[in-house]
């Protein structure tokens, strides 16, 4: 009986010792992996501060011809920060102005380079503009100037006086052929998306800013008639009958609409000051 227990109490401790290496010989299921960089943004809506970005300029500025659709700007920068930087987003000032950045966020590690691009819409818009484009980081935010100076559409080839008279003879007997044929490319065409100082060196100036300026063709600048903006939208809208003055309005058959009529009239009362008709003599 005694060496029956020895017996077992070998064997289970056999089994036992065994159990222990079988377990510490099974592989673990932990799994390993790299810590992440989690950026913070608590500090995103705070300036950013000096000695994190390098920009190759703050303030960009370009000349554009009156007609352009938009005005572009590129900028690049370098991360001068001894640690990573996380660009979070891109955006206008206002809804005309956007930012065109890589899929955010970004990560720009330390003495990481990067570029993108600023665009401002510049539909109906005139003389100089600016605004900012606004890039956010999870070290701060950036606030980028841009400025566009829109300069004056260069003058269209002079008409020659043949083309000038057959131009009024057919503007004489239909004041609406400035409209048509081969008239269109200088008094209708390309004015879509264009209002109030583009519009006029569009679709007036070639008559009333002509070098030189036909007789029969009034100085806009020098009216004896009274002028307020609803003049110049009466006469912009439907022209005057028995004259070479067309109506402009798309219910009349010329190539404006009614927005685009406000705008140009608008315009007009700006530039040329309303004034009265002169005291009747005495």
């Amino acid at each position: 009986m005694r060496r029956i227990q020895i017996l077992s109490l070998v064997i289970g401790s056999q089994i036992l010792t065994t159990s222990v290496l079988t377990v510490r010989a099974q592989p673990s299921n932990v799994v390993t992996t790299r810590p992440v960089y989690v950026p913070d943004y608590s500090h995103a809506n705070s300036p950013l501060p000096d000695g994190i970005i390098a920009w190759d300029a703050m303030q960009k500025s370009v000349d554009v011809t009156n007609g352009t659709d938009f005005a572009r700007f590129d900028f690049s920068f370098t991360n001068v920060s001894p640690g990573a930087v996380t660009v979070i987003s891109g955006r206008g000032s206002c809804g005309c102005t956007t930012v065109q950045l890589p899929e955010t966020p970004w990560l720009v590690p330390a003495g990481g380079t990067g570029e993108f691009t600023a665009k401002i819409d510049l539909a109906g818009k005139t003389g100089t503009i600016s605004k900012y484009a606004i890039i956010s980081t999870d070290k701060g935010t950036k606030n980028l100037m841009l400025s566009v100076n829109i300069l004056p559409a260069p003058p269209g080839p002079p008409l020659s006086e043949a083309d000038r008279a057959r131009g009024m003879a057919a503007a004489k007997v239909d004041r609406q052929a400035v409209f048509k044929g081969d008239c269109v490319s200088c008094h209708a065409k390309n004015v879509e998306g264009k209002y109030g100082q583009q519009l006029f060196a569009q679709v007036c100036a070639v008559c009333h800013e002509a070098t030189p300026r036909a007789t029969m063709v009034p100085d806009l600048h020098n009216l004896k008639d009274p002028t307020s903006q609803d003049f110049w939208r009466t006469w912009i809208t439907s022209g005057k009958a028995g004259t070479l003055m067309p109506a402009f309005a798309t219910s009349q058959g010329g190539p404006l609409n009614e927005m685009q009529i406000t705008s140009l009239a608008a315009y007009l009362n700006a530039v040329i000051p309303p004034h009265a008709a002169p005291p009747a003599a005495k």
